[in-house]
């Protein structure tokens, strides 16, 4: 007789937990952090040299550190096809979008950066760092 199970019902059987787990949090605001230095370094070397760029004044203003973000916006993301309108990061989504993710739901729709303006401050920092030595 035919049992129907999960593998045999609907084919492949996805083991991704629904819950994100000790290590994946301490990795998460270990990320979280590494962006908020990276923008801390640019930041400084700018000011160093009496400049400063508008979009790291943006990233101030409108993004919070890692400290600031409350548990919901640091391991879940806005998603609107959910029935709570939000997605655990440790299932969905690559690493670069997870390493940039520090908007709470209500920025999603007025901020209009995308993967390219935050990983060209990383590469920034770098090229600042190494100026700086």
């Amino acid at each position: 007789m035919f049992k129907a199970s999960s593998p045999l019902f609907s084919g492949l059987l996805w083991k991704i937990p629904w819950r994100i787990s000790q290590p994946q949090k301490a990795r998460q605001r270990k990320r979280l952090r590494s962006v908020d230095r990276v923008v801390d370094t640019i930041s400084a070397a700018l000011a160093r040299n009496g400049q400063k760029a508008r979009s790291v004044d943006r990233w101030y203003r409108e993004m919070p550190r890692e400290e600031e973000m409350l548990p919901k916006d640091k391991y879940t993301l806005f998603d609107k096809k959910e029935k709570t309108y939000r997605k655990g990061i440790h299932s969905t989504l690559p690493l670069i979008v997870r390493l940039l993710q520090s908007l709470s739901t209500s920025h999603v729709t007025s901020l209009a950066w995308d993967v390219r303006t935050k990983t060209r401050i990383e590469w920034e920092a770098r090229y600042w760092e190494y100026v700086s030595l």
